[in-house]
C-alpha cells in the first residue's frame, strides 16, 4: 500500500472523517447552480450540473459543489472508478450547504405496488469504486443514495432526508465502504406503504470490511438500520436510532417494522458487531437479530423506551456484554443460544437514567461531525455499562 493510502486507512480506523487526497491528485472541478456546462469547470468558470463534472472526473480529481440546490430531472450516475492511490472526491465546497433535490426525477413517488428500475434508484446512483462523497444533503429522491456493487468508498457527513425509499442503500457485492457520521431521517416509501424505507440499508449482498460509525437514523418509515440478507459481517459503532416505524405521512395500510437496529433476516447468517450505540422510542424494538442465525457481538449498547423488546437475539448465537435495557416492553430475549455477561438484566433490579433528554445527541454535531458529549442514557447509579456520548 502506498503511503497516502496508509494515511487514509489510519485516519479512518481512528474515527477521522476527512480522508486526505493523495499527493498526485490530478485537478479540481467546480460546479455551481449559476454555472454552465460549456465552462472549463474552474472556480471562476464553474460547470452547472453535477453529472457533467462526474463525467469529466478522472482518478485523483476533486469535484467541488458550490452551495445551493441542484434539482436534476434524472438521477446522478456515478459509474466510473477511482483508484486506491487516487480516489475521486465529490464534496461540498468549504462546508457550503449543498442540496441535491430529486423531486423532479421519476418515481418520486411511484404508485403503490410499483417498482423502480435499478438504474433509476437513488438521487445519486453509484456503481463506482474508490469514491469519497463528503458533506452532501440528498432529499426527495427515489432512494437518497443507492450503491450497487460499490467498494472502497467513503460516505462522510452525508444527510439523506425525506426520500421516497431508504436514505442510503447499498446492495450486492459491496466491500470496504466507510459510512461516517451519516444523518438519515424522514425517509418513507409510499410504493410499499412504509415497509422498506430505512435510514441506512446494507442488504441482499455480501462483502467484508464495511463500517458504520457515528450514524444517526431517525423517523424513517421502516427501520433505522437494516442488514436484511447481507451475508458478510458489518461493524457498527457510536450510532443511534430513534423514532423509526411511525406513520408520520398517513400512508394507507402502513407496514413499517419500527426497529432501531435490525441485523439481517430470512435465515441468512452473518456475524455483525454493534457497540456503543443506542435505540430509543422506536415503534417496536431496539436491537434485533431478525432471524439472522449468526454470532453477533453486542457490546455497551442501550435500549430505552421501545414498546417491544430492547435486545432480541432469540434466533442467533450472539454474545451480549455490558448492555443496558431500561423501560422497554421486554428487556431482553436471548432464546437458547445467545448469552452474555455484565448486562443490566444479569445484575437485576430496577434501573434509572441520569438523563432522558436526547437534545444534545440529536442536536448539532461538532465541527468534525462527531456527536456531542452528553449524560443522556447513562445509568443513574454510575454503573459501567451502556452507551457513552461520546
Amino acid at each position: 500500500m502506498k503511503p497516502s493510502s496508509l494515511i487514509a486507512a489510519a485516519a479512518l480506523s481512528a474515527g477521522a472523517v476527512l480522508v486526505p487526497l493523495p499527493a498526485n491528485a490530478a485537478s479540481a472541478l467546480y460546479v455551481a447552480t449559476t454555472g454552465d456546462d460549456g465552462n472549463a469547470g474552474t472556480v471562476t468558470a464553474p460547470l452547472k450540473t453535477v453529472q457533467k463534472a462526474v463525467d469529466l472526473a478522472r482518478p485523483g480529481d476533486t469535484i467541488h459543489l458550490r452551495g445551493g440546490t441542484y434539482a436534476p430531472a434524472s438521477n446522478i450516475q456515478i459509474l466510473k472508478n477511482g483508484t486506491q492511490s487516487a480516489p475521486i472526491t465529490l464534496r461540498a465546497h468549504n462546508n457550503e450547504r449543498v442540496v441535491i433535490d430529486g423531486e423532479n426525477m421519476p418515481h418520486t413517488p411511484g404508485p403503490v405496488g410499483s417498482s423502480i428500475p435499478r438504474a433509476e434508484r437513488g438521487a445519486i446512483h453509484i456503481e463506482g469504486d474508490w469514491w469519497r462523497l463528503v458533506g452532501l444533503e440528498i432529499t426527495h429522491g427515489p432512494y437518497g443514495i443507492f450503491g450497487l456493487d460499490v467498494n472502497n468508498t467513503v460516505f462522510d457527513r452525508i444527510v439523506t432526508r425525506d426520500n421516497y425509499d431508504s436514505g442510503l442503500h447499498i446492495v450486492l457485492a459491496s466491500s470496504n465502504n466507510q459510512i461516517v457520521n451519516l444523518d438519515s431521517h424522514g425517509n418513507r416509501d409510499p410504493r410499499k406503504n412504509g415497509e422498506s424505507a430505512d435510514g441506512l440499508a446494507i442488504k441482499e449482498g455480501s462483502g467484508t470490511g464495511n463500517v458504520v460509525r457515528g450514524a444517526r437514523l431517525w423517523n424513517n418509515s421502516d427501520d433505522g438500520l437494516d442488514f436484511w440478507m447481507f451475508s458478510s459481517p458489518v461493524l457498527v459503532e457510536n450510532s443511534v436510532a430513534w423514532g423509526n416505524g411511525v406513520n408520520r405521512w398517513n400512508l394507507p395500510d402502513f407496514t413499517g417494522d419500527g426497529n432501531g437496529f435490525k441485523l439481517g433476516g430470512n435465515g441468512v447468517a452473518a456475524d455483525h458487531t454493534v457497540r456503543n450505540s443506542a435505540a430509543w422510542d422506536n415503534a417496536v424494538g431496539g436491537f434485533i437479530d431478525n432471524n439472522n442465525p449468526g454470532r453477533h457481538t453486542i457490546d455497551r449498547c442501550t435500549a430505552w423506551d421501545n414498546p417491544g423488546t430492547g435486545f432480541n437475539f432469540s434466533r442467533s448465537s450472539s454474545t451480549l456484554t455490558k448492555n443496558l435495557s431500561v423501560a422497554n416492553g421486554t428487556a431482553v430475549s436471548l432464546g437458547s443460544h445467545s448469552s452474555g455477561s455484565g448486562n443490566s438484566w444479569n445484575a437485576g433490579g430496577s434501573w434509572s437514567l441520569r438523563s432522558t433528554d436526547p437534545g444534545t445527541v440529536t442536536g448539532p454535531r461538532d465541527a468534525d461531525g462527531s456527536l456531542r458529549s452528553s449524560t443522556f442514557l447513562l445509568p443513574g447509579n454510575g454503573a459501567d455499562l451502556g452507551v457513552r456520548f461520546p
